[in-house]
C-alpha cells in the first residue's frame, strides 16, 4: 500500500515542482514504484519528465470532473519504476466546478485509493495556492514535505500553510503529518543561507529534513530537457541531494533495503 506524500507550499518560486520531480524519481531510481500526481494547473512536473501537453489526452482533470479511473490516465515514464498522473489547463477550472459538489475536498483521495496498491510511493506536486486543489492534496495524503527557500522570506506564509494543515488534520484528515520541512536553493556562500536553515531549525526543530538542496545549475537545466536531474546529470550536487532526500524519507518510514554488497556482506 502506498505511502501518499503531498509536495505543497504556496508561495512560489520555492522548488515544489522540482522536489515533486525529483523526489519521485530517486525513489523510482531506489526501485520502489513510484506515482507522481501532477495537481498543479501549470504542469510542469507533466512535461519536467518528458510529455508534450499536446499528446496528453486524458489528465487528473477527468479523473476529478468525469470520473475517469486513474488506470486510464497514468503514463509511464522514462525512469523505471516510475509513473505520472499528469495535469492539464483545464484543472484551474475545478475549484468552480466543484463548488456545490458533496465531499469535494476528498474527490483526490477517492481518485487515488484504486491504485494505491500498485505502488510503494504516490507523490502529488501541488497546487501554489491554499484552494481546493491543494485541500484535497492534503485530505488524500498521509504527510507533507513543505519546501522552504533560503532566502529572507522563508517564513513568511508558512504560518499560514501550517495553520491550513492544522485544519485539516482536525476536520478531515485527522492522519496528516508533516514529512519534513525541506531547505531548498541553498548557497554555503551567503551567510544569509546560513541563517535562515540555523532559525527554520531553531523554530522547527525535528520536522526540519537533515538533507538540504543546494542551488544547482543542472537542477534548472534539466526540466527543459524533459528529465528528472537523476537521468540528465546522475553525478551533480542537485542529483546527490535529492537521493539524500529519498533515503532519508525511507528511513523515517522504515522502508530501507539492503543493497546487493551488504546482502553478500551478511
Amino acid at each position: 500500500m502506498a505511502r501518499i506524500i503531498g509536495v505543497a507550499n504556496q508561495k512560489g518560486g520555492v522548488g515544489k515542482t522540482t522536489t515533486a520531480i525529483n523526489l519521485a524519481a530517486s525513489l523510482a531510481v531506489l526501485e520502489f514504484k513510484t506515482l507522481l500526481v501532477d495537481a498543479d494547473p501549470q504542469a510542469n512536473s507533466t512535461t519536467g519528465i518528458g510529455f508534450d501537453l499536446h499528446n496528453v489526452t486524458t489528465s487528473l482533470y477527468d479523473c476529478m470532473i468525469n470520473n475517469t479511473p486513474a488506470h486510464d490516465v497514468i503514463l509511464k515514464s522514462d525512469v523505471p519504476y516510475l509513473d505520472i498522473i499528469p495535469s492539464h489547463i483545464d484543472l484551474v477550472g475545478y475549484e468552480v466546478e466543484m463548488i456545490n459538489f458533496p465531499n469535494r475536498e476528498r474527490v483526490l483521495k477517492n481518485v487515488l485509493e484504486p491504485v494505491r496498491k500498485d505502488y510503494d510511493f504516490i507523490i502529488i506536486d501541488c497546487s501554489p495556492s491554499l484552494g481546493l486543489i491543494t485541500v484535497n492534496a492534503l485530505v488524500a495524503s498521509d504527510s507533507i514535505v513543505i519546501p522552504v527557500q533560503c532566502e529572507f522570506f522563508a517564513l513568511e506564509g508558512l504560518g499560514k500553510l501550517l495553520n491550513t494543515i492544522k485544519i485539516v488534520q482536525n476536520r478531515l484528515n485527522t492522519e496528516l503529518q508533516i514529512e519534513g520541512i525541506l531547505m531548498t536553493m541553498y548557497d554555503g556562500r551567503l551567510r544569509l543561507c546560513n541563517q535562515v536553515v540555523n532559525e527554520v531549525r531553531r523554530h522547527f526543530e525535528d520536522i526540519v529534513f537533515s538533507t538540504i538542496i543546494h542551488r544547482n545549475s543542472k537542477l534548472s537545466e534539466a526540466p527543459s530537457a524533459g528529465k528528472p536531474v537523476v537521468l540528465y546529470d546522475a553525478h551533480c550536487k542537485g542529483s546527490v541531494n535529492y537521493l539524500n532526500l529519498a533515503k532519508e524519507v525511507l528511513q523515517k518510514n522504515n522502508m530501507t533495503r539492503m543493497t546487493n554488497e551488504e546482502k553478500i556482506l551478511e
